[in-house]
């Protein structure tokens, strides 16, 4: 995980309880309102989404996409994110 971010980092140091969407990698102020309009205002919903997916990174980047306008990048940031969370806590 050298080359990850430092919000990549925190969040994936911890369990994820009760945290917003904007603490996941690659999810700003826009995606995040973006997510939260869609009822994704938590972390976790957006990992059940993940999870549903069978952690497919294609189908996840496709879903950021359709669901909130993310780019190749932030949708890659954050799938990135959740793999390494559930690597680690799951």
């Amino acid at each position: 995980m050298s080359n990850t971010t430092q919000k990549h980092r925190n969040f994936v140091a911890e369990p994820m309880g009760n945290k917003p969407v904007t603490d996941l990698a690659g999810v700003g102020e826009v995606l995040g309102c973006r997510l939260e309009n869609q009822g994704f205002d938590k972390a976790s919903v957006v990992l059940g989404q993940f999870l549903v997916l069978k952690k497919n990174k294609e189908l996840f980047q496709d879903w950021m996409k359709d669901v909130c306008g993310a780019s190749s990048k932030q949708s890659s940031d954050c799938y990135q994110c959740l793999s390494d969370w559930c690597d680690e806590f799951l």
